[in-house]
């Protein structure tokens, strides 16, 4: 009797992927607010690589929010033009949701990157904080 080899259990069906109107597939979720999850994202225009910053609306039902949301979409737009400041690309909206898509910045936070290390040698933290000035002074003439 000859044995038949079986051949290896396939794998888990991928869930379904999160599109966002068409655009954007939602590849990585990478952290939380108070009324928004930022996710990694692929364009399914250009393929390149930004970032989707996703706003629950039923959780900015607070009237002080809105006109929140609305200051960061305008500072955003304002301050484009900075090599230290992340862009905004485009503002989607749903009934449900706001999508704030802007570059990806693949180096993670300052912050994470600092408490895992322990600490900066003093060219790097020298780099990082010439940026930040930099970018900083850039928001105070911008507005």
């Amino acid at each position: 009797m000859e044995r038949r080899q079986q051949s290896p259990p396939s794998p888990p069906p991928t869930p379904p992927s999160r599109i966002i109107l068409g655009k954007y597939e939602l590849t990585k979720f990478l952290g939380r607010g108070n009324f928004a999850k930022v996710y990694q994202a692929r364009s399914l225009i250009d393929g390149s690589t930004v970032a989707v910053k996703v706003i629950d609306k039923s959780k900015t039902v607070d009237a002080s929010m809105e006109p929140r949301i609305v200051r960061e979409i305008d500072a955003m737009r304002r301050l484009q033009n900075h090599q230290n400041i992340l862009k905004i690309h485009e503002v989607l909206a749903t009934k449900t949701k706001i999508y704030l898509i802007v570059d990806f910045a693949g180096g993670g936070e300052l912050f994470y990157k600092l408490s895992r290390r322990g600490r900066f040698p003093e060219s790097l933290a020298r780099r990082y904080f010439q940026q930040l000035v930099s970018a900083l002074c850039f928001c105070h003439k911008n507005g």
